[in-house]
Order: structure tokens, then sequence, then C-alpha cells
């Protein structure tokens, strides 16, 4: 998990350092149709994150920040185990489009969070996109309701170490088993996104759309098969694969069909399929 050192040994004691980067692979020929840089991107005090809306949000909507689930700031949450309407007081550093750290944010809620098929935390915070538009001129990035495609060109921005890895997605993994968890389907990246820790919470931004498509959160470290920071493959046969090096991210197309109008969380919801308490 792309956690920092010292921040997770005081987490469970999980250390989360960088990946072996590996050889880069080709960037797609077509040019980007947006331009993906820092604007929406938070810094929390372990991670990385995003201020995101869904399709279906208000610019008067209270603001909703994304990370992974392992960067709650009460610890991992355990397998099986879902989170939702947890109080909070977590600030977020937001940032510009250079990087640079222009107001903080702060929750007052935890929405949801898991790390069961997937590795998310949403967080509430106490103001709203058309404040924040008004104040610092930053628009939240949207989250696509549509399952992402292999081949994508994407950007993994990091707010924690204001720094952006660009790769494709190489393809999907039908499940990720790192520790005592497991995600489903599960994004694969090209070896040119070498993540390292502090990067767990990073948006995954379509460069054509600047739609986030997925979250950044682990990795395999040191060529381990399933342990914590050296997640394996596994196919729908039961088939282990161990790719030394490569990185992955949580989809997120699910997650707009479980938020309703105000952003508030209903996982009765149509066509909702997070995992629910």
């Amino acid at each position: 998990m792309n956690k920092p050192l010292l921040a997770a040994l005081s987490s469970l004691a999980i250390a989360g350092l960088g990946a072996t980067p590996a050889v880069a692979a080709p960037h797609s020929a077509k040019a980007a149709a947006v331009t993906v840089d820092f604007a929406g991107t938070v810094s929390l005090s372990n991670c990385s994150g995003s201020v995101i809306r869904f399709p279906g949000s208000a610019d008067t909507d209270p603001a909703l920040v994304l990370t992974n689930g392992h960067c709650l700031e009460t610890g991992f949450p355990d397998p099986g185990e879902v989170i939702t309407g947890q109080s909070s007081s977590r600030t977020f550093g937001l940032l510009n489009s250079a990087g640079t750290k222009v107001a903080t944010l702060r929750a007052n809620q935890v929405v949801y969070s898991t790390m069961t098929d997937t590795d998310v935390t949403i967080y509430r915070t106490t103001t709203t996109y058309a404040a924040i538009k008004s104040s610092y001129g930053i628009s939240p990035l949207t989250v696509q309701d549509t399952h992402p495609v292999a081949g994508t060109a994407i950007k993994v921005v990091s707010g924690y170490w204001k720094r952006t890895y660009s790769c494709n997605i190489d393809g999907f993994v039908y499940r990720l088993k790192e520790g005592d968890w497991t995600w489903k389907d599960s994004v694969r990246y090209t070896s040119a996104c070498d993540t390292i820790g502090g990067t767990s919470g990073s948006p995954v931004i379509d460069t054509a759309t600047g739609k986030v498509v997925a979250v950044n959160n682990t990795g395999n470290e040191d060529g381990q098969q399933c342990t914590v920071n050296n997640p394996c493959e596994v196919d729908a046969n039961g088939t282990v694969t161990v790719r030394q090096g490569i990185n992955y991210a949580e989809e997120t197309y699910n997650i707009p069909a479980c938020f309703t109008t105000g952003n508030k969380l209903n996982l009765s919801a149509a066509g909702c399929t997070l995992p629910k308490p």
C-alpha cells in the first residue's frame, strides 16, 4: 500500500516504501484533450486525495474528498468492515494547478470507507463546490460513471508529493490480494506509473476527458506473493500471478450510483454495488 513509511509505521506497523521502477511503456500518440494538473487534488497527513463530484452533483452540494480506505485516520478498516457516517475533523491541503497549497479544507464526516472489494474513503467537507470555486478558482474532479477501458492514457496525480505519473491502463485484475484484504476488478498500470509511498489515494485521471477513473492504492515492491506491500493477482480459476514493480488502482465508476441528491450516500439506491455495512 502506497503510504509513507512513518505514517504507516504508526498505523498497524505497516510500511509503504516505493515500488521498484520499471521500464517505461510507450505513451499514446494521441494528444490529451484536456490539461491534467494538480488543481482539485489534496494532500493528507499520510496520503494523497482529490476533491470530487459526481455527474449528478450540484455546485451547492457539500464538497467531497476521495482517498483510500487504508488512508483512514482511525486505522485500516478490517476485512468485511464498512464505515459510514463516522465523525471526522480531518484537514486537507487544497492545491492549485501548479501544486501550490491555497487553502485548508476540513472534513466533518467520513461518509464511506472500506477496504473490502475496493479501497476507498470518501469524506464530506464543511464547504461547497461553489464556495471553493468562488474563493480559489478551483473546480472539483468529476468521477466517471462508466467502466474504464484498457489502453487508456492516464495520469496518477499525487497531492502529497506534488508529482504526476503518466502511463496507460494495462488491464484489469479479477482479484487483487494483499495481506488480509481482497479487491475486485482492480486496475493494473503499465510499468511507467512507478508510484511510491504517499501516492495512496491519488486520483487516476483519463487524460482525454479529465475525469477520475480510479484511485491509486498499491504496488508489488519485493516480489513476494500476496503479502502486505506485495499484492498478487488471482484470476477466476485461482491462478496466482506476481508482478514485482507493477502498481495498481481501484475503480471508482461504481461510486456515483450510491450517491443521491445533495451528495448523500444511499447504499440502497438502484445500481449501487458498493459493499454495505
